[in-house]
This record gives structure tokens, sequence and C-alpha cells, in this order.
């Protein structure tokens, strides 16, 4: 009797576990689901896509004159909707320029990501930030190498939607424990041919 008891208890425990693994299994499934499909924020990013023009102003030292470039930035949403690559070409401190961003929002921990790169240097800066819908507004936070050092040091932006056909994006750098504005780039989208 005893043995029987042992093995219906065996037998009850094993359907339980069976049982929570299958709900297991239903509830990540549902989970990753939700975490994969692009949402409306996605679709926000996507009115951004195509041809902008950008005029960009830089502080390599507060104290002196700002230099002043110009330059082209193609939007592309990619991975079906998921993420928006931007290509730059232009130029900066009178050398030819190209860089290439990758902007992200992640429905799970609500933050946008944002990963740069480009011809000026051979690392990679990326942050993370929220939206304000009162300013239209993403505030980043993130790190980038500071080449003096070779320390990263940490970075800030504001990137603001104007409108649908403007949008400006403010970097500020703290270095020293001192916070400082190092580039603005206004952003025009280009008229369609």
């Amino acid at each position: 009797m005893k043995k029987i008891m042992v093995t219906l208890f065996a037998a009850c425990a094993f359907a339980t576990a069976a049982s929570a693994q299958q709900m297991d299994q239903e509830a990540a499934m549902k989970a990753w689901q939700d975490y994969m499909t692009p949402g409306d924020v996605h679709k926000m990013l996507a009115k951004s896509d195509g041809k902008w023009t950008h005029q960009s102003t830089m502080w390599m030292d507060p104290s002196a004159p700002p230099m002043k470039s110009s330059g082209t930035c193609m939007n592309k949403m990619i991975m079906g909707g998921r993420y928006q690559l931007s290509n730059y070409t232009g130029t900066m401190m009178g050398k030819p320029f190209e860089g290439m961003g990758l902007l992200g929002y992640d429905n799970k921990k609500q933050t946008f990501t944002s990963t740069w790169i480009d011809n000026m240097g051979t690392g990679t800066m990326t942050m993370e930030g929220t939206w304000d819908d009162a300013t239209k507004t993403i505030s980043f936070k993130g790190t980038c190498v500071d080449p003096m050092s070779g320390q990263d040091m940490p970075v800030r932006e504001e990137f603001t939607i104007v409108d649908d056909n403007h949008h400006k994006m403010e970097m500020y750098q703290t270095m020293g424990g001192k916070e400082n504005k190092m580039m603005e780039i206004v952003f025009t989208r280009a008229a369609k041919k």
C-alpha cells in the first residue's frame, strides 16, 4: 500500500510539474512575442525615415569659437521595423566624415537605445534614454572614450523632434567633473524630388 501511495504521489508531482512547465513555456512565448513586436514607439521612429540635411556646430574648446560643418543623413528602419539605421556623410574639422547610428526602443525596459560609430575614432558610444512627451525629447545618457586618458567619460544627449521635418540634437560631455556642450546638430528633412 505504501508503495502504491508513493507511486501515486510521484505521478501527481510529475503531472503538476509538467503542467507548470507547459504554463511557463506559454508565458515565456507570450513574453517573447510582446518583447519582439514593434509598437507605437517604433512607428514614431519610422516617421523619420528618409534623407535629411544637417548643420553641425562643435565646441572643441568652450572658450574658442565653434566649428561649423554640414552633411546629409539617411534614416531607414531595419529588421522588420525594430531599429532605425542612420548613415551620416559630410565634413568635420575640414576632413571627410562618415558615421553610423543605430536607434532602438526596448519594449521590456521601455527605454531608447543608441549606438554610434564614426571615422573620427575606433570606439563605440552607447547610450540609453527616456522619452518626454511634453517636450518631444529623448534624453540619453551613456559613455564614450576620452582619447587623451583612454578612460570612459560620461556623455548626455538631448534629441528633440521639433516637428515632422525638423529635429535637433544637443550633445554634452563631462570632463574634469564639469559638463560642457560639445555639439549641436540641426536636422532638416530633404525635399523629395
